[in-house]
């Protein structure tokens, strides 16, 4: 039986992954920094599941985590990065508190997660990471600067390491979704939600992750995928547009 480890997995995304895994025989690990919420998710869900907490801005807490469902599951086949936070609104009206948190969960809490992560995705038979990007790195979004900014970061990453750990046999992929209906974006204050819409579940993007993780290797496997129709067409427009009509189309989208 494969295993899946998972950050920020007591709600949203992180939920919606943990229940698809369970449902398909998998063994999953539920960890978040709440983990008493965590544990109410391993309830709901039953046997083949374990909770626990995680800060995933402490590699220490990462290490002990690790052990801990690798020693109940046997191995860790997949990883997924899920963990995050967002912040929207202009620039200067976001606390620099804010910002910096920003960075230390979202770009922090990746690279923290894969460093600690290899030793045991190496002892697996099958290993593959999977990390959360957004739609938000394909062009960097007003009211959004730290955000997007972190996920180009998580983007970047998962291209090196993609590359660096086939040495190993393990790939590094990510997913790249639009706005999510989860509470990450309720409330949120920025123009490109009002103009873009919230089109995509938090079971969208748990199909495609599960998708990746079971998607045999070869040369085409891509390192990015979309998720959804607009985010698909953002991604493939911006590949071909030149930079001028890419800026456009989002001074379109911010105003």
């Amino acid at each position: 039986m494969q295993s899946i480890f998972i950050s920020g997995a007591a709600q949203g995304i992180g939920a919606a992954i943990a229940r698809l895994f369970h449902q398909q025989g998998y063994k999953v690990g539920i960890y978040d920094i709440n983990g008493s919420q965590a544990q109410q998710v391993a309830n709901e869900l039953g046997k083949n599941t374990k909770a626990g907490q995680l800060d995933v801005t402490n590699p220490e807490q990462w290490l002990t985590a690790l052990k801990e469902f690798e020693t109940w599951a046997g191995s860790i086949n997949i990883l997924v990065n899920n963990a995050g936070v967002l912040y929207s609104g202009a620039f200067e009206h976001t606390d620099l508190a804010d910002h910096h948190r920003t960075i230390d969960i979202n770009i922090k809490g990746v690279i923290n997660g894969c460093y600690t992560a290899l030793p045991f995705l190496k002892r697996a038979g099958f290993a593959r990471v999977i990390n959360l990007s957004s739609a938000s790195a394909i062009y960097g979004q007003a009211d959004l600067a730290s955000y997007s900014t972190s996920k180009f970061a998580v983007r970047g990453f998962t291209e090196s390491l993609d590359i660096e750990w086939q040495k190993h046999g393990i790939r590094v992929l990510d997913v790249m979704p639009l706005f999510v209906q989860t509470a990450m974006v309720k409330d949120m204050d920025a123009q490109s939600i009002k103009k873009m819409g919230v089109n995509l579940s938090a079971q969208d993007v748990a199909a495609q992750i599960y998708t990746l993780a079971n998607l045999k290797e070869n040369a085409f496997t891509p390192t990015h995928t979309p998720v959804g129709a607009k985010a698909k067409f953002l991604f493939h427009l911006s590949r071909f547009s030149p930079q001028f009509v890419n800026r456009l189309s989002n001074l379109f989208i911010a105003k």
